[in-house]
């Protein structure tokens, strides 16, 4: 069984594909960037305020299939700059501050509307 996953609360997605996916007990969710849901614009500030937003995000996707942030098993962290990792991870130890996820942190080239932070997250259903 395959169930698309939407919400109003978190930014439409920008292309052909789904918010997230739940299938076999697990939620995957697309990576998610520093839209505001409310005005779908980027939100303006460095990357700990891209970060929050990115995690209030997936937060509510989260949410909307059903689980949460605590059942996260799994992340990948996108920054566009490796010296925002310091910022990135303060934001992101506030939000996964007991048994956090295994996780992969990446320095990318670019990211979808040029961006600081993009992260995607597996998490139980």
């Amino acid at each position: 069984m395959r169930e698309v996953i939407s919400t109003t609360a978190a930014p439409k997605a920008i292309g052909p594909y789904s918010q997230a996916i739940r299938a076999g007990g697990l939620v995957f969710v697309s990576g998610q960037v520093s839209i505001d849901p409310t005005t779908q614009q980027v939100i303006a500030g460095n990357v700990a305020a891209q970060t929050e937003r990115v995690l209030e995000n997936l937060g509510a996707i989260l949410q909307a299939s059903g689980s949460s942030l605590a059942k996260v098993v799994r992340s990948t962290v996108f920054l566009k700059n490796m010296e925002d990792f310091t910022a990135m991870n303060e934001v992101y130890g506030r939000y996964f501050n007991s048994h956090p996820p295994a996780r992969s942190t990446v320095e990318v080239a670019r990211l979808p509307k040029d961006v600081l932070v993009e992260i995607d997250v597996i998490a139980l259903a």
